[in-house]
């Protein structure tokens, strides 16, 4: 009976382990395809932030065009022609001439600094932004034109050195997201003599706390200038900070020095060194380099312009090619990193300018890493963030962390769903904006008229057209309906979604353009709007945008954005407010999971 007993618990036990094993194997694949979900829709993300990216340099060239085209724009606004291209007059931004005449009042109930500055304006100031209290533009403006003389004298690149008691951390992109850097600090500790730090470029834009985060890493700086080393990102201009987010923040934040206050930044940006170089083996720079960077020649070379080093990207594959995607700088392989290490006698390359999954990554065996410090870059869940420790003859050390809302992260499932969810929502209208050139391919390729085409069509049209370099097939089941042969109704595309027109006898495709460059349109009205009046003279308005469609080669009916321009000067006085125009076109998704609702994103 003992015997007996002691088989059947040894039968109970297999059958208990392999239970175990069946549902450990089952859990595996789940969390696999979750994460494969979350790759493919980080993948989403990035692929139109770099099309955006492209978009954005594709504009600068069409500044260069316009200084050639619109005759005029030197008489009328050589300042403006200095700010685009560094050529011409400027205006001298002097301390006295801006904040000469601005007084604090005693209503002001935010931080007060003391100058000259000390560790106690540093906690102050970090104490009242936890509090989302606003600095007031006076101090801005002084911490600003201090900073300004003090990257002046400084070379391109700036050399610290590690000791046996001294660490140095790296952090990369915090794309104003205030809470990632007030965790390192947590973690990490304040900047001090004791505590060096590199932060490499990307401080602004996206976040809603750049301005704050400037603060800190300006006093930082100001305080522990030879611990405390800031690069230049390719987001430390101020084109890309009229799309993405950092012009309208401090316009909002300081409505009466807001325009001050970012003319001064234009100079601080363009004064902050290109890179870093720890203990003459560690270079720490914000893109990357190409085959042709020549560090002897950057050492020596204007610092205001923009270059490869802030754009480039590292690849596995062999050589240095065009980075496509982004539209600037290159793509360099594991060859080009060896042979630029090698003959500048440095043993690591250190850069950013890339969200990783994990907050950092490591390729070209060992010898680049990049770091990237904004957690939840696309969205709460996408990223961790991270930031690197290098120590005296220590290989780097990494650490981790996630900012959360909440006392824990939600379930994977639920991020992976939302994560999900966004992308394909951003996707969506990216496909609505080529809507007509869609259809067209679409139609090319369904021969019998049947609004039907194979999945190998459908998947060829949407890269043709919209060149995202996305897995087309794999995202299928979320964009398209297909029929029981695996055909594709290539209309189903568009059933849930639709581009409001503001004006409904205009053709869609006039539509599409605007909604698509809307972006575009909406910096250079900005741009030449001298008087920030926010208006433009219907001849303005014709004469700019036969400029554009003849630079970005848009193929739709003049007389049509005309007539659409002459129906929004609602009051017929020959002027029109541009920002009101694009916000006219905005996105509808019809089936939200909280119903309808409308996207505005002009």
């Amino acid at each position: 009976m003992g015997c007996g007993s002691s088989s059947i618990k040894v039968k109970k036990s297999a059958k208990t382990i392999r239970a175990a094993l069946v549902i450990q194997n089952w859990y595996r694949g789940y969390r696999a395809r979750l994460k494969a979900r979350q790759r493919y829709a980080l993948t989403i993300f990035q692929s139109i932030e770099y099309a955006d990216e492209q978009g954005q340099l594709q504009l600068s060239n069409f500044f260069s065009f316009m200084l050639e085209n619109y005759t005029h724009i030197q008489q009328k606004d050589p300042t403006l022609v200095h700010r685009l291209f560094g050529i011409g007059p400027h205006a001298d931004n002097s301390r006295q001439d801006f904040i000469g005449l601005i007084e604090i009042p005693d209503s002001y109930s935010g931080p007060r600094l003391q100058f000259p500055l000390s560790s106690v304006s540093l906690n102050t100031l970090i104490e009242a932004f936890k509090k989302q209290q606003i600095l007031h533009a006076y101090y801005v403006l002084e911490i600003l034109f201090e900073t300004k003389e003090v990257l002046k004298q400084m070379p391109n690149f700036t050399h610290i050195r590690t000791c046996p008691n001294k660490e140095i951390t790296i952090c990369g992109d915090l794309h104003g997201k205030l809470d990632d850097l007030l965790l390192i600090f947590s973690k990490n500790g304040l900047p001090s003599g004791q505590n060096p730090y590199v932060f490499n470029g990307d401080f602004v834009d996206r976040g809603k706390y750049s301005i704050e985060i400037l603060m800190i890493l300006f006093v930082s700086f100001l305080l522990y200038g030879d611990d405390l080393c800031l690069n230049r990102g390719n987001h430390e201009d101020f084109l890309m900070n009229m799309r993405y987010g950092f012009t309208k923040e401090v316009l909002g934040k300081y409505k009466i020095y807001g325009k001050k206050i970012l003319q001064v930044l234009e100079d601080v940006f363009s004064w902050l060194p290109l890179g870093t170089i720890i203990d003459d083996e560690i270079l720490i720079l914000h893109g990357g380099i190409s085959e042709s960077t020549d560090l002897g020649l950057l050492h020596h070379v204007e610092r205001n312009k923009v270059i490869d080093i802030l754009w480039s990207d590292p690849r596995g594959k062999r050589g240095c090619y065009p980075n496509t995607c982004r539209g600037g700088g290159c793509y360099f392989g594991p060859d080009v990193t060896s042979k630029f290490l090698n003959k500048n006698h440095l043993k690591l390359l250190i850069r950013s300018h890339e969200c990783k999954p994990e907050g950092y990554e490591i390729c070209h065996d060992g010898k680049v890493i990049t770091v990237f410090s904004a957690s939840n870059y696309y969205e709460e869940g996408s990223n961790r963030g991270a930031y690197i420790k290098v120590g005296f003859r220590t290989t780097p050390r990494f650490f981790q962390y996630q900012v959360t809302k909440a006392t824990c992260l939600r379930p994977l499932y639920q991020r992976v769903n939302t994560i999900e969810s966004n992308a394909i929502r951003i996707l969506k209208e990216r496909m609505i904006s080529r809507k007509t050139d869609l259809i067209r391919v679409f139609q090319l390729q369904d021969r019998t008229k049947s609004g039907k085409i194979s999945m190998g069509q459908w998947a060829f049209a949407m890269e043709n057209v919209l060149g995202l370099n996305l897995p087309w097939r794999t995202l299928s089941s979320q964009l398209i309906i297909t029929d029981q042969d695996g055909n594709v109704d290539y209309m189903s595309c568009f059933y849930d979604i639709h581009i409001q027109k503001p004006v409904k006898e205009v053709q869609s495709a006039v539509i599409e353009t605007l909604y698509r460059y809307r972006s575009d349109l909406q910096i250079i009205f900005n741009v030449i709007d001298s008087d920030h009046s926010g208006l433009i003279s219907m001849e303005e308005f014709h004469s700019m945008w036969k400029l554009f469609s003849s630079h970005y080669r848009v193929h739709i009916d003049d007389s049509q954005v005309d007539e659409l321009a002459k129906r929004m000067d609602s009051n017929k006085d020959g002027s029109i407010d541009f920002n009101e125009f694009l916000k006219a076109f905005y996105v509808v998704h019809k089936f939200d999971n909280v119903g309808k609702s409308n996207t505005s994103l002009a």
